[in-house]
Order: structure tokens, then C-alpha cells, then sequence
């Protein structure tokens, strides 16, 4: 398996899960959240489907291979995003709530803190 490929995967997830975090939740800040979401989820799915080619399911890998599929599964933003951006884009406390939520979702399935500890790692 390609690790160098694997840790730029993981440092591009946690790259993404940060901007999200420190967005301030302006008016137009609704694009730049689906951005960043469309980036995790597609650098998730690439995980996923590295790892299960590889073959390789020790702990580290199994664990965040659980949490991945678990978010993927779960979790789909892009309707109430959509929602949200034609009728409240200017609402604060909508975006503010919609990215809160994703950040929370983040955090319940283990994905931040399974990359994370995978990232240590290698």
C-alpha cells in the first residue's frame, strides 16, 4: 500500500474538517461549506476503496474503515444545503446549525478521530 498516498488523503480530510471548523458562518459561506463537505466525502470514499484493495484491515486501518463506511452511510447534507441556500442564505443561524451539524457528524461517526489516530501513525 502507498502510505505517503494514504497520510496526503488523511491530511487533505482533516484539512477540509478544519476550514469547516473555523468558518464564520457569513451570508454566501453556504458554497464554501459544500465545498468543503464534497471534498471529504470524495477523499473518504478514495480511503475506502484503498483500503479495501489493499487488503490490509490491522487495527488502525479496520477502525477507520468502519467509521468511513458508517458516515458515508448515515449522513447526506446536500438536500438540507440546498434547501437552506434558496431560501434562508442570509439566515446566520441556519448555516451556522447546517455546519455544526457536519462538523457533528464528523465527530459522532469517529471518522476525525480514527484519521487522525491513523495519521499518527503512519
Amino acid at each position: 500500500m502507498d502510505y505517503d498516498y494514504i497520510k496526503n488523503i488523511l491530511k487533505q480530510i482533516l484539512d477540509s474538517y478544519t476550514k469547516l471548523k473555523e468558518n464564520r458562518d457569513y451570508p454566501g459561506d453556504l458554497e464554501s461549506i459544500k465545498k468543503e463537505l464534497g471534498k471529504i466525502e470524495g477523499e473518504v470514499k478514495v480511503l475506502v476503496n484503498k483500503i479495501e484493495k489493499s487488503g490490509n484491515y490491522s487495527d488502525s486501518y479496520s477502525e477507520l474503515l468502519t467509521a468511513a463506511r458508517s458516515y458515508l452511510r448515515d449522513n447526506n447534507f446536500y438536500t438540507e444545503i440546498d434547501r437552506i441556500s434558496q431560501l434562508y442564505s442570509e439566515d446566520f443561524f441556519r448555516i451556522r446549525n447546517i455546519r455544526l451539524t457536519i462538523l457533528n457528524a464528523l465527530e459522532e461517526s469517529k471518522l476525525i478521530s480514527k484519521t487522525i489516530r491513523l495519521l499518527d501513525v503512519l
